[in-house]
């Protein structure tokens, strides 16, 4: 299936491979784009045949952010207008965030502002070693306000501070130490290393893992709620454990064979 003319999706064997595909525009994020995104975020979220999400980019590059034709002309236009855009761009992130599949970031080249937060608002995140990344905003007068809760929940304060001040360009290896990338690869190993964790997801129990996105969420609390967290997440268990899904999983597991889930 396709989503619009600057995102295409193709699904094959339980993964909708959604790539943004505006290669001669480096895959920059104008209106369309994120509208074209959302829908096909929202195409795979209901499709039954989809198990997990791969996100990447058309051409050598992941996304180069903002679009800066659109850019240009925002900084003629109203608050109003201007907020109506940037609402464009949190209501994907927001969509990609709380999508209740799994989702992975094919990071295949370089990736700049909106790109970020498109990065820090999946799952799990595999990056060519060769890729650069930078939140340029402030040396345009801006700051990255709309992928800040996203991006923040990944790298933390301390390296948001550097990183969101500076525009300094980060190499692929500081993407993964201050936490928004998992793994780093040649450009050679990318598909083998994406195709290696979509295995592993898939083996998974599809509402399992979605009730597991929720608790990953909802289990991160002050030490002080901690007691109260855990009597909760007890009751989700408790809950998940008699649900036919995991009676499925149980059987399968005792009786060696594969779950009904299973693809492979």
């Amino acid at each position: 299936m396709t989503s619009g003319l600057a995102v295409t999706t193709a699904v094959s064997g339980g993964v909708a491979h959604v790539a943004l595909n505006r290669p001669e525009k480096r895959n920059a994020l104008d209106v369309s784009t994120l509208r074209a995104l959302d829908a096909a975020l929202a195409q795979c979220a209901v499709d039954g045949n989809v198990r997990m999400v791969q996100l990447t980019g058309a051409g050598n590059v992941f996304c180069a952010g903002a679009d800066l034709t659109e850019m240009q002309a925002q900084a003629h236009a109203s608050e109003a207008e201007n907020l109506a855009h940037a609402r464009t761009l949190a209501k994907v992130l927001i969509a990609l965030d709380s999508f209740p599949k799994p989702t992975l970031a094919r990071v295949n080249g370089d990736g700049y502002g909106g790109a970020l937060g498109l990065i820090a608002a999946c799952d799990i995140v595999v990056a060519v070693d060769s890729a650069k990344f930078a939140f340029t905003e402030v040396r345009l007068g801006i700051i990255p306000a709309v992928v800040s809760p996203f991006v923040l929940a990944k790298i933390g304060e301390r390296a948001a501070l550097r990183y969101f001040l500076t525009a300094e360009t980060m190499s692929a290896a500081t993407l993964k130490q201050i936490g928004l990338a998992h793994e780093t690869v040649t450009a050679d190993e990318l598909d083998a290393t994406c195709g290696g964790i979509a295995e592993a997801i898939l083996k998974g129990a599809p509402g399992a893992q979605a009730a597991a996105k929720v608790l990953i969420r909802d289990a991160q609390q002050a030490p002080g709620q901690r007691g109260v967290a855990a009597m909760d997440m007890a009751t989700r268990l408790a809950n998940l454990r008699v649900q036919a899904e995991a009676q499925e999983g149980f059987a399968a597991f005792f009786a060696k064979r594969k779950a009904s889930w299973r693809l492979d």
